[in-house]
């Protein structure tokens, strides 16, 4: 199979050497590990060269429905998928998104991001404050691209292994005013997913029938951008 799957830990790419990082006009940070940490990548095993290319970036929850937008998308568009463990708020985020694209001679019509899950470890502050740096390297390397920011789904209940509801709360409000602030789409997956608590196969993630409904809007939120782009 010629199918691209990759997962690595970035410890060897870190030394395990905490790191304070500081971009131009953002304070310094220390990086804050996770105890596990990954990338993962996957493409389309024949890529049809007459079709849109379409990105999925995002964590496990993006992960977990991917294979259900490419089903509905079929014959309408490539589907591409990198996810990582990395959050808003790690100064290696928009390293990893920018080497990925750069890696790859695609031209995607529409770039779909759920990021959100994970990096708890950060404050709402720091998350608001390095927002942009999820969208900063698609800006610069994929400008034609349009993008579509999703809302981190709900957790099934607080715990100390995951965000708070609360803290995905915040969070979602400041990813919203910052897809309106960039003219990028919404994608609300916390509206839909508060519809079906029911359905988590564990405290994070949905199973196969959550995925379902998750992957059928991802993708109707696809097709409304490669409509949008054919007028």
């Amino acid at each position: 199979m010629n199918r691209l799957r990759s997962a690595a830990v970035l410890f060897t790419l870190l030394g395990m050497v905490p790191v304070v990082a500081q971009a131009s006009g953002i304070p310094a940070r220390t990086l804050q590990h996770e105890k596990i940490e990954w990338t993962w990548s996957d493409r389309p095993e024949q890529p049809d060269p007459r079709l849109p290319n379409i990105l999925l970036e995002g964590d496990s929850i993006t992960r977990n429905y991917y294979d259900q937008v490419q089903n509905l998308l079929r014959g309408k568009a490539n589907v591409y998928l990198f996810a990582t463990s990395l959050s808003v708020g790690d100064p290696r985020l928009g390293g990893q998104i920018r080497d990925y694209l750069s890696a790859r001679p695609l031209k995607f019509a529409v770039i779909h991001l759920n990021n959100g899950m994970h990096g708890d470890q950060y404050t709402n502050d720091e998350y608001q404050t390095y927002y942009p740096e999820l969208l900063s390297p698609i800006k610069s390397l994929a400008p034609q691209a349009k993008c579509v920011v999703a809302t981190t789904t709900p957790v099934l209940k607080d715990s100390p292994e995951s965000p708070t509801n609360l803290q995905i709360n915040a969070r979602n409000t400041i990813a919203t005013a910052y897809a309106m602030q960039v003219a990028c789409a919404l994608d609300d997956q916390h509206r839909l997913m508060m519809q079906h608590q029911d359905l988590h196969s564990d405290n994070v993630h949905f199973g196969p029938a959550g995925a379902a409904i998750q992957a059928q809007q991802v993708a109707a939120s696809i097709e409304a951008m490669l409509s949008e782009g054919a007028k």
